[in-house]
């Protein structure tokens, strides 16, 4: 069965990990501490902040951030139910934006609209553009409609460790950067995440809130707020960091695969039987996600390509489908569309050309078949 994705976990790596498991030091130090400055010179910020997964990097921000009961934060409807399900659990709401066609990301116009035009009853204090399977977002109007209406840029970069946008890194265009390094991300410490910020009091507040609200000094502990343990371990420190120094060149062999893909697919486009991302200077292809058109039945594809020795699937939720957030003020379209007929296929640094040619023919020979029902 081709995998729709594989961690890349080298020998180096493996013994990497067993010599900190057999120096007996576990939790959060010196390996985390290194892989924090080391991720903070490839980022070009000044501060990283390790924590326990990306979920844990997007509540923490919220919370260094003091959003909760009260407040409202902006999201794009089509992500990973984390990035709003945070949100929720400060008390704080959500509020849900479309996304646009072919990036995937979220759509400046709907959110100018409702910056401008807010009359809730709560305060509106953030937005959390998703850089969607490693496509940047439109930071540079994002951050010009935040600031104008006084709102915190939490980039959800979950996805696009590697990615940038004009020579920046993702994770670093807005005033903190989270990111996942799940097993599906192209990084991997099995669960983990990281925040990315120029702030240094955020940082250390982030701190903070990741360690039981505690600081050390040459006086000892001192526990300055509530607070709870999102702290990653150094075994998992490890691990990322014989990865990060490859990083780079993954990136480029998952572009390399992503081009193969695009043109292989391209008679199905003529036929508009699907669609496909963007070419995104700047991408890093975590996913590669079509859109199937809507005469075809995702589910049955699916089926089909696994008969075929091929794993598929969708690519993420859409917030408002799912309706658990509230009832939507907005009228979405992309978001409930790629959540239903969006189509992952099979993407990591490792696969060869012949996999692409192997999926590409299986989709064609599955879409030919179903048309002809």
């Amino acid at each position: 069965m081709l995998k729709l994705s594989q961690p890349n976990i080298s020998d180096a790596a493996i013994t990497a990990v067993a010599n900190v498991l057999r120096s007996g030091q576990l939790v959060h130090g010196e390996e985390s501490e290194t892989f924090e400055r080391e991720l903070a010179a490839y980022l070009g910020c000044s501060e990283v902040i390790l924590v326990s997964s990306g979920t844990a990097a997007l509540h923490v921000a919220l919370l260094a951030l003091d959003i909760g009961a009260g407040d409202a934060v902006i999201v794009p409807d089509f992500t990973f139910p984390a990035t709003a399900n945070v949100v929720a659990m400060t008390g704080a709401r959500v509020i849900i934006a479309d996304v646009m066609p072919g990036t995937y990301t979220l759509d400046v116009t709907q959110l100018k609209n409702i910056a401008e035009n807010w009359q809730g009853p709560e305060r509106l204090r953030a937005v959390m553009p998703v850089h969607e399977f490693g496509c940047v977002a439109n930071m540079k109007e994002i951050s010009q409609i935040a600031k104008m209406h006084h709102l915190a840029v939490i980039e959800d970069a979950a996805c696009a460790l590697g990615a940038s946008l004009d020579g920046r890194k993702a994770g670093t265009l807005g005033d903190l950067g989270c990111f996942s390094f799940h097993p599906r991300k192209t990084l991997t410490t099995g669960e983990g995440g990281a925040i990315a910020t120029n702030n240094r009091e955020l940082a250390a507040r982030i701190r903070r809130l990741r360690n039981h609200g505690m600081e050390r000094s040459e006086q000892g502990i001192r526990f300055l707020e509530p607070a709870t343990n999102y702290r990653l371990t150094n075994f998992q420190a490890a691990l990322g960091r014989v990865q990060l120094p490859l990083l780079d060149n993954w990136i480029q062999l998952r572009h390399d695969l992503v081009k193969s893909y695009l043109k292989a697919l391209t008679p199905l486009i003529k036929k508009k039987w699907l669609r496909c991302p963007l070419e995104k200077d700047g991408h890093s292809w975590q996913t590669f996600m079509v859109v199937l058109d809507e005469s075809f039945n995702r589910n049955e594809v699916i089926a089909n390509l696994r008969e075929q020795g091929i794993e598929t699937n969708l690519g993420a939720q859409s917030l408002t489908s799912i309706g658990i957030y509230g009832k939507s003020q907005i009228n979405l379209i992309f978001g409930p569309l790629l959540y239903t007929q969006g189509l992952a296929l099979p993407l990591f640094e490792r696969m060869a050309q012949s996999d692409v040619t192997h999926v590409t023919t299986a989709l064609t020979k599955t879409l030919f078949d179903l048309n002809k029902k």
